[in-house]
């Protein structure tokens, strides 16, 4: 017997998850199949201890570590901003009720040795030893600037062109030096690398408008984080699939996407044909479809006490610029803890992940591109923002999930 459906997805990381949600609010009927036992692909969070130390093939847990199944262990560590996208996506899906989030304590960047706070009031930024008397005033009129930017309002532009003025162009006119460029560019831009330095200034704007307005909502950093890891997140999506109507398939291996004239008609799994108008799909589905560009290095570290010159933070984000170490691309670290329930009481779990530096990664499509070594979210929704609209003709905007429920709650 052969299954109708118009939209399969193989394997369930977050952006296939995210994906199979929205499509099966949307009405359409989704199979979602995954060749492993556990949600969240290749950014899952892997639990007990012993299956993390058994997928990296070393010998322990050390019996130090505590029970095993106090353990949470993020494939690929990642925070949300609390402004960004992927949480307007949790807030309109209302996956928010499967999901409970904690403040990241702080953020932090590494500057000639030290660690330093990221100014997160007016009153750090006047005490941070960041930047000195000077800077502190230009770096404060251009914050000004930015925050009263409004891109349809040319007042608010200062005679400069956001789309033509490069953002070296801007510090220049701040009279702002590379200090100032480093950390604003690295730790509120949240940019890997300097590229962005000749680029149109509108991009960089944007980044430190998100940046302070996600600060704004808590105060102490501009992240959060889910309790027990961020295999939440797509467990969350797929719970919202389910409720409306999706089939879920894990531990289910697939042969072979059917392709008739060039289009996917179905999907070959385990004896079984399922067919389907449209396929999502991570890249580990289509090996023969995608291109290697570049590779991410993750470091997991356990730990049995905070990272010190953080005020003893049960969470926290740091960002090495890549200059301050001789490197093309940022190293981060983001530290999350029992706090979390990610490890067991006590314990603390140190990522550092930076981009392995190859000459020329190619630049290529990707059927869903793999996950970068940013710490936040904002990458990838704009990818998932891209792929729904090849995938359905229109935008993805996030006011159009809100529940066809107002007539209901009337009546109550």
């Amino acid at each position: 017997s052969m299954q109708e459906f118009d939209i399969i997805v193989l394997g369930t990381g977050l952006k296939e998850c995210i994906l199979s949600g929205l499509m099966s609010v949307s009405g359409k009927k989704v199979l979602h199949i995954d060749r492993n036992p556990y949600y969240g692909g290749e950014s899952a969070s892997i639990s007990p201890l012993e299956e993390v130390y058994r997928k990296f093939q070393v010998p322990g847990p050390a019996k130090s570590l505590g029970r095993g199944r106090d353990w949470n262990v993020d494939l690929i560590p990642k925070f949300l901003l609390a402004s960004g996208q992927l949480v307007k996506m949790l807030v309109y899906t209302e996956v928010t009720r499967y999901l409970d989030f904690k403040v990241i304590e702080g953020s932090y960047v590494y500057k000639a040795g030290k660690i330093h706070k990221v100014p997160s009031t007016e009153a750090e930024a006047l005490s941070s030893d960041l930047m000195g008397m000077f800077d502190k005033r230009r770096f404060r009129k251009l914050l000004v600037f930015i925050l009263n930017f409004e891109e349809g309002d040319p007042r608010t532009h200062q005679d400069i062109d956001p789309n033509r003025t490069s953002m070296r162009e801007l510090f220049r006119r701040f009279d702002l030096g590379p200090d100032i460029m480093e950390f604003t560019g690295h730790a509120l831009a949240l940019y890997r690398n300097d590229d962005y330095l000749d680029q149109p200034c509108v991009q960089t704007i944007r980044r430190i408008k998100l940046y302070t307005e996600s600060l704004a909502r808590y105060n102490c950093s501009p992240y959060l984080y889910p309790l027990y890891g961020l295999g939440e997140l797509p467990q969350g999506f797929a719970r919202l699939s389910a409720v409306h109507g999706g089939t879920y398939i894990l531990n289910r291996g697939v042969e072979d996407i059917v392709l008739d004239k060039g289009k996917v008609v179905a999907v070959k799994s385990e004896g079984a044909v399922f067919r389907c108008k449209q396929l999502i799909c991570d890249p580990s589905y289509v090996p023969n479809r995608v291109k290697k560009v570049g590779r991410v290095i993750r470091v997991i570290c356990f730990l049995n006490h905070p990272i010190k010159n953080t005020h003893d933070a049960n969470s926290c984000q740091i960002i090495i610029p890549q200059a301050q170490v001789h490197r093309k691309s940022d190293i981060y670290v983001c530290m999350v803890s029992y706090t979390h329930n990610v490890s067991s009481s006590g314990m603390y779990v140190a990522m550092v992940s930076t981009t392995v530096e190859t000459n020329d990664p190619e630049k290529e499509i990707f059927v869903s591109r793999s996950y970068d070594a940013t710490t936040h979210f904002e990458t990838e929704c704009e990818d998932i923002k891209d792929m729904y609209r090849r995938m359905t003709g229109s935008e993805f905007i996030f006011g159009d999930l809100r529940r066809d429920c107002d007539d209901d709650e009337d009546e109550d």
